[in-house]
């Protein structure tokens, strides 16, 4: 099987680390595996990393006709029936479905996976991607649910059956230390710094914590200017000495051994909260709004404490509660585990995918 990854963006975020994952597996199984980048440096260098082949193109907005001219040659050199295009979104697909047809190749089959939580688009173009897209993939069942939501009447402008819901998970093996003995306990927030994630309710809640030596680090990147409201928002809830803020263009795992739980308050639903896993896979407990697809893999009160989105005298609560119990902390973090290894681990999901993938290949 020869597999390509259409992967934009410029910095690594979930979609990114979820093809680089993808790939890394099917490269080490010995498939041809290529990733279609913009080359951006920090994305081609874990790829590169990863034993996966690059191939560039602009990776634009309606229409891009030259990326589908990149892509031409890359699908033409792939073998008959066996030959797969993974995007992570519709205007990728249209980037495929082009390259299909100008490389004469009918038998290469078109997967996406829908990382988001909006109803589908009713338009004629989507309808028209719906239609020649081989497999879509929502992440959860809540981001399944608020897709076909946009055709109340069931008349769907394409085959259900092709539509699969597949957890996420992440391809590696979980490095469960135990929780930090020395120093002061630290909740941890990382992924994209912008609106929508409740970086605002975050940074109000230690507001309301200053009287206790719970230290909070923040790590990730997003637009600069909301980087720096932020910044001043904690310099004027006096916290910023108490924040520690760490840039990971890479992957986040390897900093959660030095935290003891986890804080993601998004105000947005989250059609399957990847850092969510993250911290279940880590083995740490977290504190977490339920506001879209959580219920599907975590129980409040079992694996997480949920808090309502924008409240931040219930996050301070929150935060308060594990800081104060670290045997609290522990419990839910193997609670946690034990559900991720259940339910969310990676032979779990490669296993469905793989599935997908030979189910389209002839």
């Amino acid at each position: 099987m020869k597999l390509i990854h259409i992967v934009a963006g410029n910095v690594m975020g979930g979609p990114q680390r979820y093809a680089l994952d993808i790939c890394r597996h099917y490269a080490a199984q010995g498939c041809d595996t290529v990733a279609l980048t913009r080359e951006a440096k920090g994305v081609d260098r874990q790829f590169e990393a990863a034993g996966v082949r690059l191939a560039h193109a602009p990776l634009r907005d309606y229409p891009d006709f030259f990326s589908s001219l990149m892509l031409k040659p890359v699908l033409e050199s792939g073998p008959a029936g066996e030959t797969i295009v993974h995007v992570h979104r519709y205007r990728d697909a249209l980037t495929a479905i082009a390259a299909r047809w100008l490389a004469r190749r009918p038998d290469v089959r078109i997967v996406v996976t829908r990382h988001i939580s909006e109803r589908g688009k009713k338009n004629w173009l989507r309808r028209f991607i719906y239609r020649h897209v081989d497999a879509h993939i929502c992440v959860s069942r809540f981001a399944r649910r608020e897709f076909l939501a946009a055709w109340r009447s069931g008349r769907y402008p394409f085959d259900t059956a092709r539509l699969h819901v597949v957890f996420n998970s992440r391809n590696v093996t979980p490095q469960r230390e135990g929780l930090p003995e020395k120093g002061a306990v630290t909740a941890m927030y990382h992924g994209t710094l912008r609106r929508g994630k409740g970086l605002e309710t975050l940074i109000d809640a230690m507001g309301m914590l200053q009287d206790t030596r719970l230290r909070l680090k923040i790590a990730g990147t997003g637009e600069p200017d909301f980087c720096d409201a932020i910044r001043r928002r904690a310099q004027s809830a006096g916290v910023m000495d108490k924040i520690d803020w760490v840039r990971t263009p890479g992957d986040p795992l390897p900093l959660m051994a030095g935290c003891h739980f986890g804080v993601l308050p998004s105000e947005t639903p989250e059609a399957f909260g990847l850092a969510n896993l993250e911290y279940m896979a880590a083995g740490r407990a977290q504190i977490c709004t339920f506001n879209g697809a959580q219920p599907e893999y975590m129980t409040p009160a079992r694996e997480a404490l949920s808090v309502k989105p924008g409240d931040a005298a219930e996050l301070a609560a929150a935060m308060r509660k594990l800081y104060a119990d670290r045997e609290l902390c522990a419990e839910m973090g193997r609670r946690a585990a034990a559900t991720y290894d259940e339910k969310l681990s990676w032979p779990r999901f490669i296993s469905r995918l793989d599935r997908i993938y030979q189910s389209l290949s002839r």
